[in-house]
């Protein structure tokens, strides 16, 4: 089947210029209404990829995201986001953008042409069979992002790849392709748009249920987040007040002894066996 390269292809909206405000938001919530519809298509390729992910996490594997502009910056924040939501340590979940640090705010010239640099990074942090690499890239034809992906698959690590396009170069060397295919953007070729808010939203599924996996979920709450701010050890304190039913103020003083949700709990109901004794 040949490549086609649906991101690029011309917007379903014609004279953007000659639209009003209201006009422009309806038509870019139009377009946006496709994305969870395209997401939820791909459900049985990321089921895949969280189904192997999960058990080499368990033996000490870590997930990388490669990616350059838009795709390596949401890999980037969805890392990021691992450590306060989660309680892990920021090495398991790590986000490489094709230019580095500075890539984060400002474009870096030619740094996505770079076949090999995404693989040189990835022996940087030592990758090994346990980890798994995750090319994302909305063309899915980015040789920083192909490149890492050929190396990593050549090496027996696990690869997945997030792309917009069908049958792209990025899908072929990934173990497990998921496309997502959310057509042409508002603007044409600009894939910041349903393609970023695509990606987005399959990284958060994928760390998401990798980590309840993980048990760092309890119910439905986040009972290992880091205490980092003012909101979060409130929320923090009423699920103690809630889980052991104590008042707020003998909840939080447990969570500030035991620093998370989850410690507070397992120490308070430890010493209580423990009395009953």
């Amino acid at each position: 089947m040949a490549f086609i390269k649906i991101t690029e292809q011309s917007s379903l909206h014609n004279d953007l210029e000659k639209k009003s405000v209201r006009e422009l938001l309806e038509g870019i919530n139009e377009e946006d209404q496709k994305v969870a519809i395209a997401v939820q298509k791909a459900i049985p390729q990321i089921e895949k990829l969280v189904s192997q992910i999960v058990p080499r996490m368990k033996q000490g594997g870590r997930i990388f995201y490669m990616g350059a502009g838009t795709s390596g910056r949401l890999g980037v924040l969805d890392a990021s986001e691992i450590p306060p939501t989660f309680g892990m340590p920021p090495t398991l979940v790590i986000g490489l953008i094709a230019g580095g640090e500075r890539a984060l705010r400002n474009p870096v010239e030619n740094a996505e042409d770079d076949m090999e640099r995404g693989w040189e990074e990835l022996k940087e942090h030592h990758i090994n069979e346990k980890d798994t690499v995750i090319g994302i890239a909305a063309s899915g034809t980015t040789p920083y992002v192909i490149g890492a992906l050929r190396k990593a698959r050549e090496n027996g690590i696990l690869t997945g790849a997030i792309s917009s396009n069908p049958d792209s170069p990025l899908s072929a060397e990934a173990e497990v392709a998921i496309e997502m295919i959310v057509g042409p953007e508002f603007v044409t070729g600009s894939s910041r748009m349903k393609s970023g808010t695509g990606q987005k939203m399959i990284l958060n599924m994928i760390t998401t249920s990798v980590m309840i996996q993980l048990g760092r979920v309890k119910g439905n709450k986040m009972v290992n987040m880091q205490l980092s701010n003012k909101k979060l050890v409130d929320r923090g304190s009423r699920m103690v007040s809630e889980e052991l039913g104590m008042d707020y103020e003998q909840a939080q003083r447990l969570l500030l002894m035991h620093g998370s949700v989850k410690k507070a709990v397992d120490a308070y109901r430890a010493q209580q066996n423990s009395e009953q004794k």
